[in-house]
């Protein structure tokens, strides 16, 4: 009664007696007469209570410890220890109150929370807030949520009001607001984000937080706080109220830290995206970080642990708790520079698309776009993510999705969004996740309902789709028949969203779709959704009508097998002329021909063999090779060109250090990986081929980097070169359908083959027989012979050939796989099919053969090894789709190959995972392996991600030696060739690295 300023007091007439022997000693009394017969009325003047009280509990904790040390006597040494040690929940008079945990964030529990652990909170927040009696405190929390108990007793032991409001008005934004801030002038609001949230931003600017409110103090907690952008986005012109991120969970109930956001930061006008801390612990509590090994974190990202000698409850069954229990919040937090940031739950933190990526910042940055009201992202079903908005307007999703784009990564771009009228939240105030399952299912069954009416309508909303997943919807003009999806603008990740998209729209699951999206015009798209929605009407688009494209009237045989001449023109007989060479492409391919005789002149050989490169003669010398030597600093470092500096090493004192030696603007994207070609009788004049997206096919000297010649074909080039047995041309496949040969010392067309579609394959050459073996986009391979001018073969794939074959001579079999999920054994000298396996999902990894088995990467995220007869043999799962191709060590007793979950990994030929390495993004490219002599003959392993990161392991255990950062995306494959790495960027440019070692050891 004093520390709430109590003045008066009525008394029932029958209780005065007692009232007054109770008091005398605390108080002294006016008495005053009242209508009411049984009633009378008592001022209050307090004596000097303070030192009453202190006298009182002195005597009561005398006598208690009297009690206990008469009960201790009578009792064991071992049970005195643990009430000591221990809180004891049998205890009289131990516990406050008993709550159960909705679940929401993590498994329901049975909360017994003593009064030792609730009254630091109320009284740290009494004098945090700087609560008086004319301060007026809402009762945001219902009683089954621990907030609720905080708010109650600080205002009581205060003598401040407390507001309570009805559910009917609660859930009214607008009524809630006029009680709050118009009827009752509210001065402290301590309640969640949500709940803030659904009074919408406009009413949160003009009321809540408007320059005249009555406001002074607003905590937020019990869910993520709000960014920085959106807070100081809803604060009226003048605004003064006091803001607080408190945070805490109900099983140290109820807060555990605070953080008041300074002035001068919610008055900048300053764009700020630095997240808010969570601040300094509250009295008796205890913050500590954890990692994933139980090591308390000084500096970096750590899971938070609560806890407290008296701030511990009793969950579930527990009877006794030692003191100062940490408690596992599940919140995973970073610290810097001493300062605690949340990053998100435990079950906030997924994995998409092969990158970590946490709900919660899609929420945040979705919340900052000026046409969001307020929003919600939810993990459905652990597959799909979907963003749930509420519109200040009436808006159109692509426009959204567009604005999206722009401040996130494609990794965490949501699947599907749905515009709702306001967010449903629990009795507690939260997000209530069920319910919005409950509306993303409904949004799906009313789609079902929703019937095409008819052919002409799918081609209009495939229209609309189309432009809507390329981020093209402000685009007036209509999509022409003939445009890919991948030429437009596309990549894996927008075709899969596209699939959903159209998936969802037509009501049913559409088989091969995926395939068609990748490889086929939107009219190819359409006529295969035709087939599956409408499969026994006549089609007005009919196959017949889908126009592929056709680069030249020769009527070529379809026939699987059988022989295709196209006659050369002006026949040339160039095997007379015979260069020997080494050749250098990605995965370590090494093709070394007519070599014998300049063998043992050669300082440095090829990193590997592969006995589907290496001609017959040379396999036996090839085996005694060793792999490229990174000998230091390559020669001729007086050539080394004058570059930026924006290329940067990323890791400081180094084991290895990267130094750019050249770099060559080709125009365009590089997306094509190096060809490198080593003369026998003069490695000076080695040479690297790659194209570009400007059409440009460039020999660039390896030392210098100066250009010999350029050539611009008729479209982009994602097409890796390969030389011929003779040395004198170059093969590289076009986006136009073309694989022209070119002379690799001018760059001239020397001839140009036809397929039906475009071609990103690289061609595989035969050193046996000098055939050439390259697939297309019209799902087709073709065996070329470039000296007589003429296709040997054509066999139909069964589906798209994306990825390149791979040419085995014992046995003599060539492989092919497809988009269609096929992984085809044909024999190179008849193109007869030997075996086929289905995988099931597309394949875009090339396959990659050794002397036992071959081995290839599924977009379904298994990494398979057969027999060269076709017998599965093992199969490895990694998180997310493979696109890397497979590299073999020297002795082929280990694979390399990426994966999308952002891992470099390393399998025994067994199938036995060897370690594996997390990048910082997904891994497209393929890994090179090569010695590094410097240190001990230790075998080496180059690989890239696509954020532009070049990584180098030691391919035995994983372990990192050094990482550089290209200024662009990668997803070409490196090449490497004494202590040079090769390799194409986005940003326009074909890099030259120096690779420099250590010291020997």
């Amino acid at each position: 009664m004093k520390k709430c300023n109590l003045k008066y007091i009525l008394v029932e007439k029958q209780q005065i007696n007692k009232f007054k022997s109770s008091y005398e000693t605390l108080l002294n009394y006016d008495v005053f007469t009242v209508e009411h017969n049984d009633l009378v009325l008592f001022r209050l003047h307090w004596k000097n209570v303070e030192v009453s009280l202190m006298l009182n509990n002195s005597i009561r904790r005398e006598t208690y410890e009297k009690e206990k040390m008469t009960k201790s006597m009578n009792s064991e040494n071992s049970s005195e220890e643990k009430s000591e040690e221990h809180m004891d929940v049998r205890l009289k008079h131990c516990l406050a109150y008993v709550l159960h945990t909705s679940g929401t964030t993590g498994i329901p529990k049975i909360v017994r929370v003593p009064h030792a652990c609730i009254v630091p909170n109320i009284q740290h927040f009494r004098v945090l807030f700087e609560i008086t009696q004319e301060d007026v405190l809402f009762l945001a929390s219902p009683l089954t949520f621990d907030p609720s108990v905080v708010e109650i007793f600080v205002a009581l032991s205060s003598g401040a009001s407390l507001l309570i409001v009805p559910t009917s008005v609660k859930v009214l934004p607008s009524k809630l607001a006029a009680v709050l801030f118009s009827h009752h002038r509210v001065t402290i609001l301590q309640a969640t984000p949500t709940l803030l949230r659904r009074f919408g931003s406009q009413r949160i600017k003009s009321t809540v937080l408007s320059t005249n409110t009555s406001l002074r103090v607003l905590a937020l907690g019990g869910e993520a706080f709000p960014s920085l952008t959106v807070l100081k986005s809803w604060r009226g012109i003048g605004n003064k109220t006091q803001i607080f991120n408190v945070y805490g969970i109900t099983e140290v109930s109820s807060w555990a830290t605070f953080y008041r956001i300074p002035e001068k930061i919610l008055n900048s006008t300053l764009k700020c995206e630095l997240p808010v801390q969570l601040g300094f612990p509250l009295l008796g509590t205890v913050v500590e970080v954890k990692d994933t090994n139980g090591f308390t974190v000084q500096e970096g990202n750590g899971q938070v642990f609560l806890g407290g000698r008296n701030r511990v409850c009793f969950l579930d069954d527990e009877m006794t708790v030692p003191l100062g229990t940490m408690r596992a919040t599940g919140d995973f937090v970073t610290i810097k520079d001493g300062e605690i940031f949340f990053l998100g739950r435990k079950d906030s933190q997924i994995k998409r698309h092969g990158k970590r990526l946490n709900i919660e910042l899609v929420q945040q940055v979705a919340e900052g776009l000026q046409q969001v009201e307020s929003c919600a992202v939810t993990w459905y079903n652990q597959e799909k993510l979907i963003l749930f908005m509420v519109s200040k307007n009436d808006l159109v999703k692509d426009y959204i999705f567009k604005e999206l784009q722009k401040h996130l990564p494609s990794h965490a771009i949501p699947d599907e969004l749905v515009l709702i009228d306001s967010l449903p939240f629990t009795s507690h105030g939260k997000i209530d996740v069920s319910e919005l399952n409950k509306i993303y299912l409904n949004s799906i069954d009313l789609k079902s309902e929703c019937k095409l009416n008819g052919k002409e309508e799918l081609w209009e909303k495939l229209h609309h789709l189309w432009k809507s997943v390329l981020s093209l919807s402000e685009d007036p003009l209509k999509v022409p028949d003939e445009s890919l999806f991948l030429n437009s603008g596309g990549d894996s990740l927008k075709s899969i969203r596209l699939l959903n998209e159209i998936e969802n729209l037509v009501g049913t699951s559409v088989p091969g779709l995926l395939e068609i999206i990748l490889s086929s015009s939107i009219l190819e798209i359409y006529n295969h959704i035709l087939q599956t929605v409408f499969p026994d009407e006549d089609l007005t688009f009919s196959k017949n009508y889908a126009t592929k494209r056709k680069y030249s009237d020769v009527n070529q045989e379809e026939t699987s097998g059988k022989s295709l001449h196209q006659e050369s023109v002006m026949p040339l007989n160039c095997d007379s002329e015979i260069n020997a060479f080494i050749a250098l492409s990605r995965g370590s391919q090494i093709l070394s021909l007519n070599t014998t005789r300049f063998l043992t002149k050669l300082e440095h050989c090829p990193s590997a063999y592969s006995s589907d490169l290496i001609s017959q003669t040379n396999i036996q010398n090839m085996k005694s090779l060793n792999p490229p030597a990174l000998i230091g600093k390559s020669k001729d470092t007086s050539c080394v060109a004058v570059v930026s500096e924006e290329e940067t090493s990323v890791m400081g004192a180094e084991k290895m250090e990267f130094h750019v030696r050249w770099r060559s603007d080709t125009g365009k994207c590089v997306d094509a990986s190096p060809l490198v070609v080593i003369p026998a009788v003069d490695k000076s004049s080695a040479t690297v081929y790659i194209g570009s997206h400007s059409h440009r096919m460039m020999a660039v000297d390896l030392y210098s980097g100066k250009v010999k010649w350029e050539q611009i074909l008729g479209d982009r080039i994602e097409s890796s070169a390969c030389v011929s047995k003779c040395g004198n041309f170059i093969v590289v496949g076009c986006y136009n359908g073309l694989v022209y040969i070119l002379k690799s010392n001018s760059g001239e067309k020397y001839w140009m083959f036809t397929t039906e579609d475009a071609v990103k394959s690289s061609a595989t050459v035969d050193p046996t027989t000098g055939l050439f073996y390259i697939g297309s986009h019209d799902q087709h391979a073709y065996a070329l012979d470039i000296y007589k001018k003429k296709c040997v073969w054509k066999l139909k794939c069964g589906g798209t050939v994306f990825s390149s074959p791979c040419l085995s001579l014992i046995p003599y079999h060539l492989y092919f796989a497809t988009l269609g999920g096929l992984l085809l054994a044909i024999n190179p000298a008849t193109g007869k099919r030997v075996w086929k396996h289905s995988c099931g999902k597309p394949l875009f990894s090339s396959p990659r053969c050794c002397l036992q088995y071959i081995c290839i990467g599924c977009v379904d995220g298994n990494f398979l090894c057969f027999t060269h007869f076709g017998e599965q043999i093992w199969q490895f799962s990694t998180n997310e789709p493979i696109f890397s191709s497979p590299c073999t060590s020297a002795s082929e007793q280990e694979i390399f190959f990426g994966s999308h979950d952002c891992f470099i990994y390393c399998c025994s030929m067994k199938g036995h995972l060897q370690w594996k390495f997390e990048t910082t993004s997904r891994v497209y490219s393929t890994p090179f392996a090569f010695h590094n002599h410097n240190r001990g003959n230790e075998m080496l392993l180059a690989a890239a991600s696509t954020d532009g990161k070049l990584w180098i392991l030691e391919s035995k255990s994983g372990e990192l030696q050094s990482v550089y950062q290209l200024p662009g995306e990668v997803f070409s494959s490196p090449v490497v060739w004494e202590s040079m790495l090769i390799i194409g960027c986005r940003n326009n440019y074909v890099y030259c690295l120096d690779l420099l070692g250590g010291n020997q050891r």
